[in-house]
Parts: structure tokens; C-alpha cells; sequence
């Protein structure tokens, strides 16, 4: 089997990775143990290098009117397959590498409907994400980020105070209650499914960008709930 090439965005940290969507899928990735290479991608030249290799572009247009082309991609050499949007990559996962399940139980269609309750309830908390994402790219990027991003979450994005989270913590009073209704560690109780890479995804994101003590903040929330969500999501994605 040919490893599969996964496109995600290039960054100033250690190791690269922070963008959620692109984490969903190698959280997938990993859990099922499908051999995968990533090629990293500056934020500035999404758009020209997913037009290079025939990705489709989101169905969105820029401010200029152009077309907008997103990662991650997932380009398929085993079967010539070339997928954009995680939800959707994911889907074509489970079809064409059904082993070791990420929609247990036929769950696809009601996880597709939490992934946008889950979007609905963290767009308001962006402006701090954001902020704290813009300056961990390469100037350039950074910018492009900046002018790309404020068109759809207004600047400006503040981190400088307190209040500036609680849009993110209310939404994770939210989340909390979903896991309250399982007796699992699992949003499906005792079944890992791509509903928990959802969460995870998010939080890493967090993790990767913030400062340590923001950091520490989102993850005492609710009982310390969200550092262990994120701990036990890795665990189980763990290659073997």
C-alpha cells in the first residue's frame, strides 16, 4: 500500500501542525493505522498549491471573487482519489478503509450533524484563536491569515483580557454537558468514534497555539475535563 499524502499548513512551531481540520484527519489516519506522508503547505499559497495537484475549491469565493481552495487535502495514490474537507475525508476513509470503524453503529449521519452543532458553538470564541494562530505563521502567512480570516470573524481579535474567553468557555460548559450524558469516557459512552476527534481537533489547536497560561486555563475548565480529553484521543489514535 502507497502512503497516502496528506496537505496541511506549514507554521513556526516545533513540528508544524496546529490547524484542527487538518488534525482530524491524521487523528483518522492514525487510528486506523493507514500509512500516510504530510507535505506542509504555506498559509499565503493554499490556494495555488491545491489548484497544482486538482483539489477542488470550497465553493466559497475571497474578497477579490476568487475561488477558495482549503486544506486539508487528502490526495489518495492508491485509488487516484483527491479529497478536500475533513468531514468529507473522513467519510471517504471509512468507505475505502473500513477497518477499525470511526463511525461506529452507522453513527455517520448524526456525527455530520454534531460536527456542525460543534462549529455553531465555537465560532463566537474565534477572535482569541485567531489572534493567538496569526502570529505563529511566517509574516507573510500571518497577513494573509489576518486579511483572509477578518472577513468572515471582524477584527479586532483581542487577547488581552479576561472576558476575551468566555465565548470559549461557555461553549465548553456546552460540550461538557454532552459527555455528562454518557457513562463512557466517550461521547458514545464506552465507543471512541470521530465525534471525540471533533473535540480533540479543537483542543489541540488550543494547546498548540496559546500561551502556557491561557493554555492552563481551557484545560482546568470543567474539572480539568478537556486536557484528559484530549490526552485519552491521542492515546487511542496512537499508531501501532
Amino acid at each position: 500500500m502507497r502512503p497516502l499524502v496528506l496537505y496541511d499548513i506549514l507554521s513556526e512551531l516545533p513540528g508544524n501542525s496546529f490547524s484542527p481540520n487538518p488534525a482530524k484527519t491524521r487523528f483518522v489516519l492514525r487510528y486506523k493505522n493507514i500509512p500516510f506522508v504530510t507535505l506542509w503547505v504555506e498559509y499565503a499559497e493554499i490556494s495555488i498549491a491545491m489548484k497544482s495537484i486538482g483539489s477542488t475549491p470550497i465553493g466559497r469565493k475571497d474578497r477579490q471573487g476568487a475561488d477558495v481552495y482549503t486544506v486539508p487535502v487528502l490526495n489518495d495514490p492508491n485509488t487516484g482519489a483527491i479529497i478536500t474537507d475533513s468531514l468529507e475525508i473522513t467519510s471517504y476513509l471509512e468507505k475505502t478503509y473500513p477497518e477499525k470503524p470511526i463511525f461506529p453503529n452507522n453513527s455517520e449521519p448524526l456525527i455530520r450533524a454534531l460536527d456542525s452543532t460543534h462549529f455553531s458553538l465555537i465560532l463566537p470564541a474565534f477572535k482569541p484563536l485567531f489572534a493567538r494562530s496569526a502570529e505563529i505563521l511566517s509574516p507573510a502567512s500571518g497577513k494573509f491569515f489576518t486579511e483572509a480570516r477578518s472577513a468572515n470573524v471582524p477584527l479586532p481579535w483581542g487577547v488581552g483580557h479576561d472576558g476575551d474567553w468566555d465565548p470559549l468557555k461557555k461553549m465548553y460548559n456546552t460540550v461538557y454537558e454532552w459527555y455528562q450524558k454518557t457513562d463512557g469516557k466517550w461521547i458514545m459512552g464506552d465507543t471512541f468514534s470521530y465525534a471525540d476527534i471533533i473535540v480533540a481537533a479543537c483542543l489541540l489547536w488550543y494547546k498548540r497555539v496559546v500561551k502556557e497560561d491561557e493554555w492552563a486555563k481551557i484545560s482546568s475548565w470543567n474539572e480539568g475535563k478537556w486536557a484528559q480529553v484530549l490526552a485519552d484521543v491521542e492515546q487511542e489514535c496512537k499508531s501501532t
